[in-house]
């Protein structure tokens, strides 16, 4: 008589060695980006406010909500971490006019030649802009600087998701640290009066 043990056997090894090749790879942890280790830029106003003026369609071709630390998210905490009340009256405002990330699939080797070929598959086109306004007691504005920065980064099309979420950060990085620059020169420049 037949045993059905070896079958068995055969079959929950197999199933095992299945389970243990779709087992899901973690994801890392990012920070948010903070620029609390900079200088302060003390202004001569009573309070500092930021605000997101941007919203995110959340939808293709639309990645800027999938990035594991958000740009816009990013931006506040520039206002929030750089600028520092040092004054009785009036209001400096932070505002996130744009903080956008586009997804633009790129044309990939056709043929025999694209099997054995490597292509970037993807560009992503970020832009944040942002807007720092004076405003006095009575809300009016008193004078503004507004700067704007743009990345483009392509991937290659074996990416893998994690590698992705990576760039993504690094984008966000490099987009704030030359927005923050820009930011921080043009306050000196046009907001002189109010800096203390």
């Amino acid at each position: 008589m037949l045993s059905f043990r070896p079958i068995v056997l055969v079959f929950a090894v197999c199933a095992g060695l299945v389970a243990g090749c779709a087992s899901k790879v973690e994801a890392p942890a990012y920070p948010q980006i903070s620029f609390a280790h900079l200088p302060g830029i003390s202004l001569d106003v009573a309070r500092v406010d930021v605000e997101n003026a941007y919203v995110s369609p959340a939808t293709a071709p639309n990645v800027e909500h999938r990035f594991p630390v958000s740009p816009s998210a990013t931006a506040l905490n520039w206002g929030r971490d750089r600028l520092k009340p040092a004054g009785g009256t009036g209001v400096v405002r932070v505002t996130v006019e744009r903080a956008s990330v586009v997804e633009v699939p790129l044309e990939r080797t056709k043929g025999i030649r694209g099997a054995f070929t490597k292509d970037q598959s993807e560009r992503y086109e970020g832009v944040i802009t942002v807007a720092v306004r004076i405003l006095d007691s009575n809300g009016e504005e008193r004078a503004i600087v507004r700067a704007s920065t743009q990345r483009s980064q392509t991937v290659p099309e074996d990416v893998s998701l994690n590698e992705r979420d990576k760039i993504w950060f690094q984008m966000t990085e490099k987009m704030m640290a030359t927005l923050n620059e820009s930011l921080e020169a043009q306050i000196h420049t046009h907001l002189g009066r109010w800096v203390k």
